[in-house]
């Protein structure tokens, strides 16, 4: 019974790792394909393979998908590390707070996590257009595409920055700033040097919350910004014309990721490491 169980269990593994990896090696693989001259990936060629090429790459910065590529880039990591700024700070401020304060103000900041994508980009919509309009009867410039586009991505990335933090800081110990405080620190050195270093893996993981979601979000910025303007919005765009889109412009956006993702990964691997073997000579001395 143990055996049909954990083959089961196997089998669902799996099935689960197939669906979700094979369409992006799918993906990756035919970002060398060869297609027809004056077209991309279009469902009228989708899956024929016309031969090994690297030119999908080479033009990849070209025209106005490089600068789509170009300032999608620009776009998450500036977002990502201001999201990251102000949703580490929002997390200390939090978790300093009562329990039924903290509480409150955490419910209230799921809400931008769970609310649909549609909600949240007709609302930056209406609030920009009523800023703009605002700002035209003061006789003001008005907001431009990116400062929007980057006001709308640092807004919706701050909840998954303080929900990446906050459990860090739970495992924290309050004694630590309390400690840096007594050997002489001011408030501001006990926070830098005890207590960021101390929550650095969630900030590290909020960072790259914010910086994916920044590079997968559509739906605000098509609401915020002009039609072709960062990179969801041109694939969608070009997609569904007769030229289709480039394949490269997917998987150069995904390959970063994978590469900051095992990065963070391995570095935490070490860090286990060095502690394990940290403890274990505490342990012999202990037993000596």
């Amino acid at each position: 019974m143990k055996k049909a169980f954990r083959s089961i269990k196997y089998v669902y593994l799996a099935l689960m790792v197939f669906f979700l990896y094979v369409p992006i090696i799918y993906l990756i693989v035919y970002s060398f394909n060869d297609f027809t001259i004056g077209k991309r990936v279009a469902y009228a060629n989708l899956g024929k393979w016309k031969g090994f090429t690297l030119q999908n790459y080479a033009n990849l910065f070209t025209g106005e998908a490089g600068r789509s590529l170009l300032l999608t880039l620009e776009i998450a990591a500036i977002s990502s590390v201001v999201a990251t700024v102000i949703g580490t700070g929002a997390a200390i401020g939090i978790y300093a707070m009562k329990k039924r304060t903290r509480n409150l103000i955490l419910n209230v900041s799921e809400l931008p996590m769970v609310n649909p994508d549609l909600v949240t980009g007709i609302s930056f919509m209406m609030l920009f257009a009523f800023v703009n309009s605002l700002l035209v009867k003061l006789g003001m410039a008005q907001i431009g595409d990116i400062p929007k586009l980057l006001i709308a991505h640092i807004s919706f990335s701050i909840p998954y920055v303080i929900f990446s933090v906050m459990p860090r800081l739970r495992q924290s110990s309050n004694l630590l700033y309390e400690a840096a405080m007594d050997l002489g620190c001011s408030p501001w050195q006990a926070l830098m040097k005890a207590v960021i270093p101390d929550i650095m893996p969630g900030i590290t993981s909020g960072f790259i919350m914010a910086l994916t979601m920044s590079l997968d979000d559509f739906v605000v910025s098509y609401f915020v910004s002009d039609l072709r303007s960062v990179l969801s919005v041109y694939i969608y765009s070009s997609a569904r014309g007769a030229k289709g889109v480039n394949p490269a412009l997917a998987t150069v956006i995904f390959i970063p990721l994978v590469t900051l993702l095992l990065v963070v990964n391995l570095m935490r691997i070490a860090k286990e490491r060095e502690y394990e073997i940290q403890s274990k000579k505490v342990k012999l001395k202990g037993g000596k």
